[in-house]
């Protein structure tokens, strides 16, 4: 669980923090993913903000839950790790599609796509309890 913990807690913060640096336009342009300002890109951006927000908060809800010893976390958690995988692939295909390789935006979304591969599996057979 230490490790899920860890993975949780980057994600989750990371998440909240990328929304609030996001909605508070402080990301320099020298960042930005191309084409930011066109309202498609715009709007295909903050879809992802529920889908983020859901991820933080499933993913947190769950570490509170097994620090008060409820079974319960462990579905929270399962939700939380597929929701960050879909949004990860999601990313991916999308600047595959664009056939647009910039790594600022490619290494943080194969993060999300790739780490629950390692804790799902773990989760379902139940060996994710220390």
């Amino acid at each position: 669980m230490k490790k899920l913990k860890f993975f949780f807690l980057i994600t989750d913060i990371g998440f909240i923090l990328y929304w609030s640096i996001t909605l508070l336009h402080l990301i320099p342009d020298r960042y930005l993913f191309k084409d930011y300002t066109n309202p498609i890109l715009v709007a295909w951006n903050f879809s992802f903000l529920p889908l983020d927000l859901l991820i933080s908060f499933t993913g947190l809800l769950s570490l509170f839950l097994y620090q008060k010893g409820k079974i319960v976390w462990i579905k929270f958690a399962l939700t939380s790790l597929i929701l960050t995988f879909c949004s990860g692939l999601q990313a991916i295909a999308f600047w595959t599609l664009r056939l647009d390789f910039d790594l600022n935006w490619w290494l943080p979304n194969l993060f999300l796509l790739i780490y629950p591969m390692f804790f799902i599996p773990r989760i379902i057979s139940n060996k994710i309890v220390e």
